[in-house]
């Protein structure tokens, strides 16, 4: 039951994740008094290096919840996929930007530029493939659930 658990608090926990790191603090976090550009992408860089450290954990937590619960074929595919965004943009995307970042907060290089919008959109796809997740697990739970087998 518990790996069955797992299968939602994971991928709700992983969305809140991102939905209160990269949906709102990080553009909120450029509107605050005194924040300069070099300041706000030396704190994402921490952020976000540690927000990927606990996406990794959540990604090998799902995935060995589903393997000890053997959860149906469209289930595994979405959990595979996440865990390739997560891949993507955590030994790719964030790499080629940290090397931009550096060079911003160093100051040897203006702001600006379009890789932050690789991030951006693999967040996206992360979101709409873990609300799919959710509602897959939801289904099948509660196809599978006690209460679902109840006799008229």
């Amino acid at each position: 039951m518990v790996l069955r658990s797992l299968r939602l608090l994971i991928p709700a926990l992983w969305l809140g994740l991102i939905i209160g790191i990269s949906l709102i603090e990080t553009p909120l976090k450029f509107q605050a008094p005194g924040m300069t550009i070099p300041l706000g992408l030396g704190i994402g860089r921490l952020v976000f290096g540690v927000m990927n450290i606990v996406e990794a954990v959540f990604a090998i937590v799902l995935l060995i919840a589903m393997w000890g619960a053997r959860p149906p074929k469209t289930e595994w595919l979405l959990g595979l996929a996440v865990a390739a965004v997560l891949a993507a943009k955590a030994l790719i995307i964030r790499p080629i930007m940290q090397s931009t970042t550096d060079a911003v907060v160093a100051g040897t290089r203006e702001a600006g530029g379009n890789l932050h919008l690789l991030y951006i959109a693999a967040d996206g796809i992360l979101i709409v493939l873990l609300v799919w997740l959710l509602v897959a697990s939801a289904r099948t739970l509660l196809r599978h659930s006690p209460s679902a087998r109840t006799v008229d």
